[in-house]
């Protein structure tokens, strides 16, 4: 009997949709090489603005419209503004290929898209991101979860232009001491904050679900962190986390994001997989 050695596997082709802080390390990262993968193109909305960074690469990746990514490309990685997700997400998953999303909480406004998926065989992925625990709360899920509450504090920059802030005219940027800005579901918070608080919605995809899992969000002018603590009780285990996150360029976005989308990349082929 022939056996095929990994070395000699086909490697998924990956797409990244997006060049800032995350799709950059992840650009880079698929560059250096990751077993089994190969990147094979990007897509951005204004191409000159990056190409010394793609000049620097070693193979360099082909710069398409997003609606062209889904005939070369095996895998997509979002790393784009929220409202692009169904023009991302679809052509891949409908084809049964698999989509990596950052941009959790416009699933929930987009869950035809799980459906989508669902029909064809493709797959949307979530990735841990900037939260701890997404293994224990996956696995409590398939018990009973009674509660799931989490808080979150960011400094105030990581806040600032959030869609909630600005419709209840709420004033964060003279603030002097911690501020408590918003205390709902997650489902709430994913159209309040688009862009920061996707690690919400990703924790309430994993356990309870967005109307069961309650949060709070506070500006504090003395953080440089990104806070996050989660206290969940089920009938298999109560237990809590707290993560601090360091920003990235984009202050809305920790830098261990990129890196969970490495690591979930490396572990698709990895000899020895820890974790769920």
């Amino acid at each position: 009997m022939s056996t095929i050695s990994p070395t000699t596997r086909t490697a998924a082709r990956v797409a990244v949709v997006g060049l800032g802080p995350i799709g950059t390390k992840v650009v880079e990262a698929l560059d250096q090489g990751i077993t089994g993968m190969v990147l094979v193109a990007v897509s951005v909305q204004n191409p000159e603005k990056h190409q010394a960074f793609l000049a620097k690469l070693s193979t360099a990746p082909a710069i398409l419209p997003i609606d062209g990514l889904s005939d070369i490309a095996d895998i997509v990685i979002e790393c784009a503004p929220s409202k692009l997700l169904p023009s991302i997400v679809a052509p891949f998953v409908s084809k049964g290929k698999t989509a990596i999303v950052l941009s959790a909480g416009a699933l929930l406004e987009h869950e035809e898209l799980i459906e989508l998926a669902r029909q064809h065989g493709g797959q949307i992925v979530v990735p841990t991101g900037a939260l701890i625990g997404l293994d224990a709360m996956t696995a409590a899920a398939e018990g009973k979860i009674h509660s799931v509450r989490m808080v979150t504090r960011k400094p105030v920059k990581g806040l600032a232009g959030a869609p909630y802030i600005i419709e209840n005219n709420i004033d964060i940027e003279s603030i002097t001491e911690p501020l408590k800005i918003f205390d709902g579901t997650a489902r709430e918070a994913a159209k309040g904050f688009p862009a920061n608080l996707n690690v919400a919605v990703a924790l309430s995809l994993a356990g309870a679900g967005a109307d069961q899992t309650r949060l709070e969000i506070w500006a504090d002018p003395a953080l440089t962190r990104n806070v996050h603590r989660v206290e969940v009780e089920s009938d298999s285990a109560r237990f809590s986390m707290t993560i601090e996150n360091i920003p990235s360029e984009n202050p809305k976005t920790g830098r261990i994001t990129a890196l969970s989308v490495i690591a979930y990349l490396r572990k698709q082929h990895a000899a020895l997989r820890v974790g769920t």
